[in-house]
C-alpha cells in the first residue's frame, strides 16, 4: 500500500487524474471502475479539462460505476447517472454504451446485481478502480458489518449515510433507502485501486484503515490485503496520521 501526499484537495485531484491518464494513455481500451460523491468531483474537473486541452481519447475505454440508488431512473436529477453525466461524460469522447452503471429501476434487483458482476467479469474485470471513503469507513455503500465476500449487492442505506447525503435532494424523505452498490469482493478483484481521501473528516478514519487491523466494521481495512493500493490524501486527512504515527508506509 503506498501513500501519495498532496498539499490540499485540488492538488489530490490533480494526482488522481494524472494517474487515470497514464493509464489511459498506456492501455486506450482500459476498464475503470468510478466513484461519485464530493471527492472525486475535482478529479473529474481536471480530466475534462485535460480532453478540452489536450483531447486525451476515451472511445475504446469502459467505465463501470460503484453504486446507484433504487428507485431512481437515469434521467433523475439525483441519480448517478446524471451525476456522471453532469461531471464527465458529457464532456469527453467516450462512447455512451461504454459507460455502466448498476440500473436501480430494475423489476429483478437481484439479477441486476448478478447482471452487473457478470459484465464486469467479461469486461475482462476493472484494471484502475477510483475509491472514496466514508467518515464510517465504508466504500461503496458497503457499510460497517459488510461481508468481505460480499458481491453486487443491495443494500439498506444507514440513517447516517442518508443524512450526509441528503444535500443532494429537497430534504432527507427523497433520499432513497436503498442502493445497488458493488460488492467488496468485487471490488477487490480490481488490478489496481486508488483510495482519494481528503479533508480533516476523513482523517480519524484513514488512520484507524491504516493503524488496526482488518475487520468487518471498517471495510476499507480490506483494502490492506490488496497488492496494488495507492492512497492519495491530503494533508488534512494526514493529520491524525502525523500526530500519533502509523505502521504504514510514509507519505510521499
Amino acid at each position: 500500500m503506498e501513500i501519495i501526499e498532496a498539499k490540499n484537495y485540488d492538488e489530490m485531484s490533480q494526482k488522481a487524474a494524472q494517474l487515470i491518464l497514464t493509464k489511459v494513455k498506456q492501455t486506450p481500451s482500459l476498464v475503470l471502475g468510478l466513484a461519485t460523491g464530493r471527492t472525486p468531483v475535482g478529479t473529474y474537473l481536471h480530466l475534462v479539462k485535460d480532453y478540452q486541452e489536450h483531447q486525451t481519447s476515451y472511445r475504446h475505454v469502459h467505465t463501470v460505476n460503484l453504486d446507484e440508488y433504487v428507485g431512481l431512473g437515469k434521467e433523475n436529477p439525483t441519480s448517478y447517472h446524471t451525476y456522471m453525466k453532469e461531471h464527465l461524460f458529457n464532456h469527453i469522447d467516450i462512447p455512451n454504451h461504454q459507460t455502466h452503471l448498476p440500473n436501480g429501476m430494475a423489476t429483478d434487483l437481484q439479477g441486476e446485481c448478478q447482471i452487473y458482476d457478470e459484465l464486469i467479469e467479461n469486461l475482462g474485470g476493472i484494471d484502475l478502480q477510483i475509491l472514496g471513503i466514508g467518515v464510517n469507513g465504508h466504500i461503496g455503500f458497503n457499510e460497517p458489518g459488510t461481508s468481505f465476500s460480499s458481491t453486487t449487492n443491495v443494500v439498506e442505506l444507514t440513517p447516517s449515510t442518508r443524512g450526509k447525503n441528503a444535500c443532494y435532494f429537497n430534504n432527507l424523505s427523497e433520499v432513497p433507502s436503498d442502493a445497488v452498490t458493488m460488492g467488496i469482493s468485487t471490488i477487490m478483484k480490481s488490478k489496481q485501486i486508488v483510495l482519494l481521501v481528503s479533508g480533516m473528516q476523513k482523517a480519524h478514519i484513514l488512520y484507524k484503515l491504516l493503524s488496526e487491523p482488518i475487520n468487518e466494521q471498517i471495510p476499507a481495512s480490506i483494502l490492506k490485503q490488496h497488492d496494488n493500493v495507492i492512497i492519495i490524501a491530503d494533508n488534512e486527512a494526514l493529520a491524525v496520521i502525523r500526530h500519533n504515527g502509523s505502521a504504514a508506509k510514509t507519505p510521499r
